[in-house]
């Protein structure tokens, strides 16, 4: 059953992010010479394994492995991936509603999500008004790198 973020219950990232994972900053695995991922993909399917996903490559190696897998045949490159959307209102309003954050900060868990029809009603604006393409993909990454950092903070204290 496929539900929208929204409505899933509080209590899921407990037990479906590892600390490891919320101690991480390298979201994006900075010291790869090539990443392969759905950040700023377009959804444009139900599946994921139909789906695009985007490549970064960040150096020399990194293009020769995408040149490499080009002349084999093994890929297929589509549209540079773009973007549209201011991502900062979203960044700090998602930290400030987030289960997770809530608990790390004294809050009350949430044991249950939104209710299905409200979460389907604010996923469809956020797909309206939200930013998407690459500037998903800053705000993924913005989300994540604050809560994480806000993780580390209520685990190990700041200094």
């Amino acid at each position: 059953e496929r539900l929208p973020y929204f409505s899933l219950p509080g209590d899921v990232a407990e037990f479906a992010i590892s600390d490891s994972c919320l101690a991480c900053f390298d979201y994006t695995n900075a010291l790869a010479d090539v990443v392969v991922g759905y950040m700023a993909a377009p959804l444009d399917s139900n599946s994921m394994e139909q789906s695009y996903q985007t490549i970064t490559v960040r150096n020399s190696r990194g293009e020769l492995m995408v040149q490499s897998a080009l002349e084999a045949g093994r890929l297929t490159l589509g549209s540079v991936a773009t973007g549209s959307g201011s991502h900062e209102s979203f960044v700090s309003a998602t930290v400030s509603a987030d289960n997770v954050v809530q608990a790390m900060v004294g809050g009350e868990l949430k044991t249950e999500g939104m209710p299905r029809i409200v979460g389907n009603i604010v996923a469809s604006v956020m797909r309206a008004v939200g930013p998407k393409g690459v500037n998903f993909a800053r705000y993924s990454l913005d989300y994540h790198l604050l809560r994480n950092y806000l993780h580390v903070i209520d685990e190990w204290g700041e200094g």
